[in-house]
């Protein structure tokens, strides 16, 4: 088979710049450091990161708050890519001679990404257009985390033994570890150079929030986790899609056709499963989620796709605008602020509206706090924050999903991938970002890690956690 574009690089650039500006302008880590680290393995094996490690080149406008990430493409660059693309997938076919030739036709090749205060970073579309449809706005946010605890702060010696071992595994590239116990923190640890009180990229977790988001709104009335799912585009009449329901959409299992690193590599359009394109440009939203056909009736197949917790930042943003606030401030004023997470940031589309299933920034503190809320149910010091019946909810497995690990935007640990409780549930984002809430043993633990180390991510995390099991286990006796 052909295609006209087997390898994206341009799409590939954008992210790479993407994700180099926010670890700059939104972590506050070095550039370098940042690009050696994550910024062109942010989509793991698709992005070819060590062809882009050692061709690209990134450029810093610290005054204009925007990064370049530029690739002079070289006939010997062509055919390293080329090479590394048919490593990653030795069974998909194409014209790769011509492939070759169209990418050395490229010459000079850019992607762009700018900082837009306080909103986070945004992919330039590539005729390098800064404008936004949407007003930012200041976000008043409190102190950092690291300046105070909801509990205690009481170290054990055991616990934070471990952690320095797992962070002094330079091949495990563990950025934090944190591990809470009965509402405090008994082990905290940062990689060198890092600071707890740096927002790092923390990918899918981001969904959590959104499901946490949507929990509020539906505590409140303004939604119903089994109604229609309120997107306009589905109203048509005879249109199967206004079969779909919030709690569809949340189960993962709306049946709305998009490609996923699941699927044949065969079947991706312009190189990329569709599950990643929010990622790699200048992206509307709710067009990308909300016009999306269907492929599956609801409910019948549960698989993991970006498009259905976009779908959900889609009715956020109009739910909330329906209540006269607004979406950017919401979250900071209905929950962070409530549970103290003045670190979390969720970048928009150029509309404003969270692409909110993987661009989000947190400490591990943020995370910590919003896996407590969680723990106790909801409550936080008292304060209902949700409804205690969405806990139950996001931990409940999806009846689509055959194996029954992923709930409400959370996963479940039912199949056993990690040597926790099996009544654990847990975040997760790309490149082994965790918040673990294990009810039994009365435990969040927060691993934030680097995407450079994602080949080895969960067998490292499970390392991890492996050791510190037997140190809580004798605690609790």
């Amino acid at each position: 088979m052909t295609e006209e574009h087997v390898i994206p690089i341009e799409l590939l650039l954008a992210t790479t710049a993407k994700v180099l500006a926010s670890a700059v302008f939104v972590s506050g880590r070095e550039p370098a450091e940042a690009f050696a680290h994550s910024a062109p393995s942010a989509l793991h094996a698709n992005q070819l990161p060590d062809v882009l490690r050692q061709h690209a080149r990134w450029a810093l406008d610290r005054p204009g708050r925007r990064v370049d990430i530029q690739l002079s493409m070289t006939p010997e660059v062509a055919a390293q890519l080329v090479a590394a693309h048919r490593a990653a997938y030795p069974g998909f076919e194409t014209d790769w001679e011509g492939e070759e030739r169209r990418l050395a036709t490229l010459g000079n090749l850019k992607g762009s990404a700018q900082y837009v205060p306080d909103q986070g970073c945004l992919i330039l579309p590539r005729d390098g257009d800064r404008s936004v449809v949407f007003e930012p706005i200041q976000l008043r946010r409190g102190p950092r985390p690291m300046s105070n605890w909801c509990g205690a702060h009481r170290p054990l010696p055991a616990v934070q033994q471990v952690i320095e071992a797992a962070l002094g595994d330079k091949d495990a590239h563990h950025a934090a570890l944190l591990v809470i116990r009965g509402g405090d923190i008994v082990g905290e640890g940062y990689a060198a150079g890092l600071s707890g009180d740096q927002p790092l990229e923390s990918w899918s977790m981001g969904k959590s929030v959104m499901s946490t988001l949507i929990g509020q709104l539906v505590g409140s009335g303004a939604l119903a986790l089994d109604a229609p799912a309120p997107v306009p585009a589905w109203q048509a009449p005879g249109d199967p899609r206004a079969q779909i329901t919030l709690r569809h959409l949340l189960n993962m299992s709306s049946g709305l056709r998009c490609t996923g690193q699941d699927d044949p590599r065969s079947s991706w359009r312009d190189g990329l499963p569709e599950h990643f394109l929010p990622y790699t440009q200048a992206l509307d939203v709710e067009q990308f989620a909300t016009n999306r056909p269907a492929e599956h009736p609801p409910a019948t197949v549960g698989r993991y796709r970006n498009c259905d917790t976009l779908t959900l930042a889609t009715i956020f943003h109009s739910t909330v605008r329906s209540l006269g606030s607004n979406p950017l401030t919401w979250p900071q004023a209905t929950l962070f602020d409530r549970v103290g997470m003045h670190g979390l940031i969720q970048e928009p589309d150029r509309a404003g509206r969270f692409i909110a299933s993987g661009f989000n920034y947190g400490t591990a503190r943020d995370w910590a706090r919003l896996g407590l809320l969680y723990l106790r149910g909801g409550l936080w010091q008292g304060d209902r924050v949700l409804p205690e019946e969405w806990t139950r909810f996001v931990r409940a497995p999806a009846p689509a999903w055959k194996q029954g690990q992923y709930g409400g935007q959370f996963w479940i640990n039912s199949i056993g991938e990690f040597p926790l409780p099996p009544d654990t549930f847990y975040m997760a984002g790309g490149g082994g970002q965790y918040v673990f809430i294990a009810p039994s043993i009365d435990t969040v633990i927060v691993r934030m890690g680097h995407s450079c180390g994602w080949v080895n991510a969960k067998n490292k995390v499970n390392e991890a956690l492996g050791a510190l099991l037997p140190v809580l286990s004798l605690e609790t006796a």
